[in-house]
């Protein structure tokens, strides 16, 4: 008896895990599927709005941040798409992040405190 107790509590977890897995797997769906694009990328400098760039132009650019200009990113606007090309930072985590074109999606720097996001502008 004491075996096939067993056997039903590792069946109703499998079923608990499935069911917790597919409503996540729905609602990622969902999040995924009602993203609108964006039309502008804005790039923030320690907090503050210092760029604005339409996502249709062909953009490459040097964002010089720190008190001597010692910091660079190299941003790219190009085919709807903006991405981080190079950086000084030692982590370099901007530079391997895909391209972002949704309404909310960003790409940060944290060493040169460096925000690039999508936005929708009406």
């Amino acid at each position: 008896m004491l075996k096939s107790d067993g056997l039903k509590k590792g069946k109703n977890d499998l079923i608990l895990v499935g069911i917790i897995l597919s409503l996540s797997l729905v609602g990622f769906l969902i999040f995924k599927l009602t993203m609108k694009d964006g039309n502008r990328i804005s790039v923030s400098i320690n907090g503050e709005e210092k760029y604005s760039y339409s996502i249709t132009d062909n953009v490459e650019t040097d964002i010089i941040t720190g008190d001597n200009g010692e910091n660079k990113n190299v941003l790219i606007i190009k085919d709807g798409k903006a991405y981080i090309k190079g950086a000084t930072c030692p982590d370099k985590i901007c530079v391997g992040h895909r391209p972002i074109s949704k309404d909310g999606e960003t790409i940060v720097c944290l060493p040169h405190k460096v925000v690039v996001s999508v936005t929708e502008e009406k």
